[in-house]
């Protein structure tokens, strides 16, 4: 595949997933974090197995075979991780959600470290240290010398939350062998989805949406969901996950561009601490011995 396609492909599946933090601020407006994720994932699920079956041909025991630690994913990064981002959006804006979920390549990178022994050098150590007071800029809205007594945003600190899910899933989906991405994401969403129904059936549904809600669902059950991860997996194939993992650092320009276009603000502490994370992420992503694993660069934002 020619470069430009890659970087095609790279670009449009940063761009999917902005808009799930931006549309997805306006559609939580008029359903639960609940509703949202299920709904989200019942639409992807129609796409995602004939996807897989048609591009991947996988073997589809030997891919059931995994289901236990396939659970596992799915509770940590189809249901905890989307409920928890759908209830930050629900009290912060989608720049400052965008902004704390880029640490996440580091985080994973420090996760590693610590849970399977990987060295980290002294240029992984900076970048993640230059990430850290970026996102601590963001949440403590440049007010550093208070960051034991300020009173934080309920939204970021869950945000938080989202991205150590994220950390544990990307970490713990190293552990799958031999399973291919879009067909171990297809089964982890409908496991998701069985694990979800009957909460779901256990509250009230919003079934009063406005058109623009509705829209919103659709785009981010399909664009999001199912658009950027076919994207992204096809350019790993190409240019490998360490260097695809850069280019994650797109989601929160896009994020910050379409915020503006409907109407958002955007403070410069909001871009100082994002150029800070963006250049700690960098150097957190250089040395070949901390590349980031495809399964942790995959993301299902």
């Amino acid at each position: 595949m020619k470069k430009s396609f890659v970087l095609l492909f790279l670009i449009l599946a940063n761009l999917f997933w902005a808009g799930n933090y931006v549309f997805g601020k306006y559609v939580i407006a008029e359903m639960s974090p609940l509703q949202l994720t299920f709904s989200r994932w019942l639409i992807a699920v129609f796409l995602l197995f004939p996807l897989a079956h048609w591009i991947e041909r996988p073997d589809w025991k030997k891919v059931w075979r995994q289901w236990k630690i396939l659970v596992v994913l799915s509770i940590l990064g189809i249901i905890a991780y989307n409920f928890l981002l759908y209830e930050a959006l629900r009290f912060t804006t989608s720049m400052n959600a965008a902004l704390v979920n880029s640490i996440n390549p580091a985080l994973i990178v420090l996760f590693s470290s610590l849970m399977l022994k990987e060295k980290i050098s002294l240029k992984n150590g900076a970048g993640l240290f230059i990430s850290l007071i970026g996102v601590l800029l963001v949440l403590t809205k440049g007010q550093l010398q208070q960051i034991f007594g300020i009173d934080y945003n309920q939204g970021d600190l869950i945000m938080i939350l989202a991205i150590l899910a994220w950390t544990f899933y990307s970490i713990i989906g190293k552990k799958l062998n031999g399973i291919p991405p879009i067909s171990a994401t297809a089964v982890s969403v409908l496991l998701a989805l069985i694990m979800l129904l009957p909460f779901v059936l256990a509250t009230d549904m919003n079934f009063q949406l406005s058109k623009q809600a509705i829209m919103g669902i659709f785009y981010i059950g399909i664009f999001p969901s199912v658009g950027s991860f076919i994207f992204w997996n096809v350019s790993l194939r190409h240019i490998g996950a360490s260097r695809a993992a850069v280019y994650l650092n797109l989601l929160t320009v896009f994020t910050a561009i379409l915020s503006l276009l409907v109407g958002s603000t955007i403070t410069s502490i909001q871009i100082i601490g994002g150029i800070l994370v963006f250049i700690g992420v960098y150097l957190t992503s250089q040395q070949k011995p901390l590349q980031i694993s495809e399964k942790a660069a995959n993301h299902t934002n």
